[in-house]
């Protein structure tokens, strides 16, 4: 995800815990930003050695930090903030000047641009035609929207369009992927198995993203892509794409607001499954007739 950001100088990979609380320690950092929250993380921030270990006040292992940020009611006053809003919320405690939070951004690499252009020629898409993302994966059930309407989507695209579909399959989908090959078959193609580089430069080429709250919907959503997420289980005030020329259809879910971005399902107006394809590609068609910009394909 970091990879080709001109902002980011280094990137550390986690070798193993000794190992990685050795090397942040050997960097002797003047300040350590956990943003992750766990108690692995809380750890690694204890142990670097540095003279401002931030962290929440209140999550676990917390007597890590010695900077401890207020957590998102008691901080911005609201009980309910994006996930973005909450990561910044310990750069704003520690004096960073609060403004508007840009919209994130992936940078994708010209070797993982040319094995997708590769896989999609494979599959009938020429270089630079037009395609849309599709995404029916999720991690639970009840933040999947149904195939079938995904395929009635795939359908809309072709035919309203001339748009072909992309939908992307990653680890764990495989019975959501046996029902992609199934109903899908002749009106989209399947991308397999892509790694997270590739999933940039897949993101980075379409035209729209549509799809189900999930990671891949915020990679099109950082490049800058037109997004429409279908929400369930999840939050779309916590978890809509954020700076992203979007479209959100939820089923009317109602939330308790437990801390930072977390939230607890209580109820919904309807389920998932009975989000029909009509609203869906109505959302889809109306970011479709937006005006090109440079950040779109469109």
């Amino acid at each position: 995800m970091l990879e080709g950001n001109p902002d980011v100088s280094e990137i550390m990979l986690s070798r193993g815990f000794a190992a990685t609380a050795s090397a942040i320690r050997r960097k002797k950092f003047a300040a350590v930003f956990n943003q992750h929250g766990g108690p692995r993380s809380a750890i690694l921030t204890g142990l670097s050695g540095s003279p401002a270990r931030i962290g929440w006040s209140g999550y676990q292992y917390d007597f890590a930090y010695n900077v401890k940020v207020p957590d998102a009611w008691d901080f911005y006053g609201r009980a309910f903030v994006h996930a973005a809003e909450h990561r910044m919320s310990q750069f704003y405690f520690c004096g960073l000047p609060r403004g508007p939070v840009p919209r994130p951004r992936v940078f994708p690499r010209s070797d993982a641009v040319e094995s997708v252009e590769r896989m999609l020629k494979g599959k009938g898409i020429a270089p630079g035609a037009r395609y849309a993302l599709l995404q029916p994966g999720a991690r639970l059930p009840e933040m999947r929207w149904p195939v079938a309407r995904f395929a009635e989507l795939a359908g809309w695209l072709r035919d309203a369009h001339q748009m072909a579909a992309v939908v992307n399959l990653g680890p764990g989908d495989d019975e959501v992927a046996r029902e992609v090959h199934a109903g899908l078959h002749g009106i989209a193609v399947a991308a397999d198995s892509l790694d997270a580089r590739q999933l940039i430069a897949l993101a980075a080429g379409s035209s729209i993203f549509v799809g189900n709250d999930s990671g891949p919907a915020h990679i099109a959503a950082a490049a800058g892509k037109p997004c429409v997420v279908i929400f369930g289980a999840t939050n779309p005030a916590q978890w809509h794409p954020w700076q992203a020329e979007h479209r959100v259809i939820s089923t009317g879910a109602e939330f308790r607001a437990v801390r930072g971005d977390k939230s607890v399902f209580i109820r919904s107006q309807r389920r998932i499954s009975e989000i029909p394809a009509g609203e869906v590609i109505e959302a889809a068609g109306e970011l479709l007739r937006l005006p090109r910009n440079a950040d779109s394909n469109l």
